[in-house]
């Protein structure tokens, strides 16, 4: 009778332990992602980022039509600007579950325009015989971004769902 009683207290150890990691771990997931995308925002206002994110706008099929409108500085601090909106966003999840969903939304769409660099910027290291080969100047910096993307969908999916627990309460 023991044996059982011990066993399950310590069942319930672990399971109030791993909730306090898990607990511990979306903190620092979700404020992990603000600070990330809110630091690479603010450096989108350096000319070093501008020159640096140049390459890899010109080459998307999706974003290059922007530097006929724009000059290289004015789109990375037009960037930045959106970055540090989106970190802002996300980080209002103690106040409001409905800002966080709307920054982590535009986080994911975010994270999704930035992977599809992958397949329009070359990036692949031909002395390594290209694909899967990453080049370290454009590929290792871009691949990050499917942790980031994961991150992203975590803190949509978390704010979204208390957002339709507070807005649809169980009866």
């Amino acid at each position: 009778m023991k044996l059982s009683h011990a066993g399950e207290s310590s069942r319930r150890s672990s399971v109030h332990m791993g909730s306090r990691y898990e607990a511990i771990g979306s903190l620092v997931l979700r404020y992990g992602l603000v600070l990330v995308i809110g630091w690479i925002g603010l450096m989108k206002f350096t000319a070093y980022e501008a020159n640096g994110i140049q390459p890899l706008v010109a080459h998307s099929p999706l974003l290059s039509w922007m530097y006929g409108l724009l000059t290289v500085e004015q789109f990375s601090q037009g960037l930045g600007t959106v970055e540090v909106m989106i970190a802002v966003l996300i980080g209002l999840r103690h106040w409001s579950a409905k800002a966080s969903a709307l920054g982590s939304g535009f986080a994911v769409l975010m994270f999704l325009t930035t992977l599809s660099f992958v397949f329009s910027t070359p990036g692949w290291e031909p002395s390594l015989g290209g694909f899967p080969a990453l080049s370290g100047a454009v590929g290792q910096f871009l691949v990050k971004d499917v942790v980031l993307l994961g991150a992203s969908l975590w803190t949509l999916g978390e704010a979204w769902t208390h957002q339709a627990q507070v807005t649809f309460p169980r009866i």
